[in-house]
């Protein structure tokens, strides 16, 4: 088991403090003028997020209610703070004092004799009404509830030494947090649309719902810490939608603030030390260049986000300042635009960089900001950013980004709506070249004996919660109205054949085909695997496993010939996985409608097979395979359609659990 390394170093009284270059100090400041409150950028700033202004790091997604009835005195006009004079104070005061008595010999006396159940104030006592002898205090105050979820650690960590079943266990740990944060989001959206009515009100935000339902009930990871270093089960490359989302993995710990850091407050050193940064183009001085980046501290920006006043040497731009006087490295996370999320931008992890300089500047508004050089370290994967930036081009020029090693730019031959391109650059093997491309599982005519009396839908522009296809799937549609799988379940009818609804119904969402440009190639390590050059959301459709589907007899007298074959039952049943709130509802019941028998056939790829027969087998696998029937009713002879489990990065490998393996080579003989 790996070792959690406390930073001694951190915890201890340093013996000197370093400051910045004496140049620094030359800075003039220009006097105070009377001017509107300016509150600091909170990089990067998400669309549609309502953007908490903080000064100082607190937990963001409920920060702490502290009102602030202090007047800003320094940019205050003295006319205003000097409005009255001590004689003027004097006849206000003795004005209230006279109205008090009045009120209390006239009113209250009277109201006692009449009534006989009111207080009379005490004369030596100044209130205006009467307090109980227990001098308890009214019940009416607000008060903020108590914390439903514990606070943050003050404890800087560093995780060490973690061995290979160490990683995958820490793997599958953040694995199923993410996968248990879309379920929570998606569902989010889905119970607010139903609850407002589609097209009402503001655009429900399922990524802050989701967050906060999991911090009420304490499944954010690594709260109990704060880890300085790579966070176990992050990989470089992973890639978020939401700034909430790695707030719940442990990766950066503020919703809105670019920098994350121990405040000196919590620090015993009485020292800020960061611990993360956000890149996105907020900062007009921030220069990248992959390995090398110049990062602009935060603060001094309008709600414009136009630089306005000085950065001063706080917060975060002090705690990057202590982490390069203690050598301590920060996690980068670089953010991008990106059309295709909900909120037109996509986070990268990069990995981890150190701080080899820090000075202050005038910036190209001509005001004074912190910079700070850092370094990528070596001996870490290649960088998430660049291979997005690598997979781009492949999809604009494959030839160009690539000169040598495309064998096909599509071995589908157009079968499919996306091409399917076939890479080796390691040897001279050009073997899926040899087989026929089959974009759709081909079934025995047994299969369609029950087709003729079937029954279809009668929507006309879209089905709708309460049609037959509705109620074929148990009153609830797989998909989400941009496509995504819900929930997993035994088996998904989808509009066929006999449906009147158009072919953009949100439940024609597997027969629609590819939708992302993928890529057979040639690996070392799995002999032929395959990868997207496109980013695929988690619960997306990827492709059929397609092949020529064979019954019990059938495929015994393929056996007796020593044909190998691919047996649908041995699929390991991952989609039991997708959508399970059994962590959050403890009454959770998995879906079991519709259910159907154990598939009985096997699939035959021996001669024609299509682009999902070299995914790779991994008993941690990405991709799930849903059971789906569309263009017959034999609950036999199901589709196998595969789905996302995570959101998958361009280029990155995806796999799949067969249930049984080639122990040498840890892929199904068949495709190897």
């Amino acid at each position: 088991m790996g070792s959690v390394v406390p930073f001694q170093d951190l915890n201890l009284s340093p013996s000197a403090s370093t400051s910045l270059p004496s140049t620094n100090a030359a800075v003039i400041t220009p006097p105070p003028l009377l001017i509107p409150k300016i509150e600091p950028k909170l990089e990067p700033l998400d669309s549609l997020v309502e953007t908490p202004q903080s000064q100082e790091p607190q937990d963001s997604f409920f920060p702490d209610f502290t009102p602030n009835f202090v007047s800003n005195s320094e940019h205050t006009p003295q006319s205003q703070s000097s409005a009255f004079s001590s004689s003027q104070q004097d006849n206000v005061y003795s004005e209230y004092h006279r109205i008090s008595e009045l009120f209390r010999t006239a009113f209250a006396k009277r109201l006692q004799e009449q009534y006989g159940d009111v207080s009379v104030l005490d004369p030596d006592s100044r209130a205006i009404f009467p307090v109980g002898e227990d001098n308890s205090i009214s019940s009416v105050l607000v008060t903020r509830p108590p914390r439903r979820y514990p606070k943050r650690s003050s404890d800087l960590v560093r995780v060490t030494d973690l061995g290979i079943e160490d990683q995958r266990y820490f793997r599958g740990v953040v694995r199923r947090t993410r996968m248990l944060y879309d379920a929570l989001r998606i569902f989010s959206v889905l119970d607010e649309v139903k609850r407002r009515g589609e097209g009402l009100g503001r655009r429900a935000r399922g990524d802050l719902l989701a967050s906060s339902v999991m911090r009420d009930r304490g499944l954010w990871l690594n709260r109990d810490k704060r880890i300085v270093g790579s966070i176990p089960g992050v990989q470089v490359g992973d890639l978020f939608f939401f700034r909430m989302e790695l707030c719940v993995v442990g990766l950066h710990g503020h919703t809105q603030a670019g920098i994350d850091y121990l405040p000196a407050s919590q620090s015993s050193s009485r020292e800020p030390i960061a611990t993360s940064i956000i890149v996105s183009g907020g900062y007009e001085d921030d220069e990248d260049s992959g390995d090398m980046l110049i990062y602009t501290g935060h603060g001094g920006q309008d709600k414009f986000f136009r630089q306005c006043m000085h950065q001063k040497l706080e917060g975060g731009n002090l705690a990057l300042e202590r982490s390069m006087h203690y050598g301590i490295e920060v996690r980068v996370i670089r953010g991008f635009k990106y059309a295709g999320s909900f909120t037109n931008k996509i986070y990268v992890y990069d990995g981890l960089y150190k701080i080899h300089d820090c000075w202050f500047d005038v910036g190209k508004s001509g005001f004074g900001v912190y910079k700070y050089k850092l370094m990528r370290i070596d001996g870490q994967p290649e960088m998430g950013s660049s291979i997005w930036r690598f997979a781009q081009s492949l999809r604009t020029s494959p030839l160009s980004a690539r000169p040598r090693g495309y064998l096909s730019l599509d071995i589908s031959n157009k079968k499919e709506k996306m091409p399917v391109m076939l890479f080796n650059d390691i040897d001279n093997n050009h073997e899926p070249l040899c087989y026929e491309y089959l974009a759709r599982t081909v079934f025995p005519p047994v299969a369609f004996n029950h087709s003729s009396n079937g029954t279809g839908c009668d929507c006309v522009s879209g089905c709708t919660d309460d049609c037959l296809c509705s109620m074929k799937n148990g009153g609830k549609f797989a998909y989400d109205q941009n496509g995504f799988l819900l929930r997993g379940k035994p088996l998904i009818f989808e509009c066929g054949a006999f449906c009147k609804c158009p072919p953009s119904c949100r439940n024609r969402v597997s027969q629609q085909g590819v939708k992302n440009t993928l890529e057979i190639f040639r690996s070392r390590e799995t002999g032929w695997g395959v990868r997207s050059l496109d980013l695929i959301h988690a619960g997306a459709f990827i492709c059929e496993y397609a092949g020529v589907v064979l019954t019990r007899d059938q495929a015994k007298v393929f056996t007796m010939n020593g044909d190998s074959l691919i047996y649908p039952s041995r699929f390991s049943q991952k989609w039991t996985e997708w959508g399970d709130l059994s962590q959050i509802y403890p009454d959770y019941v998995r879906p079991s409608y519709p259910s159907i028998p154990p598939l009985d056939f096997a699939m035959d790829v021996s001669r024609m097979r299509n682009v999902a027969c070299y995914m790779s087998q991994s008993s941690t696998p990405n991709v799930l395979v849903q059971p789906v029937l569309y263009d017959h009713n034999n609950l036999m002879f199901p589709h196998l359609m595969l789905f996302a489990m995570e959101n998958i990065p361009p280029l990155r490998e995806l796999s799949l659990d067969y249930g049984v393996v080639d122990e040498w080579t840890g892929k199904l003989s068949i495709c190897n």
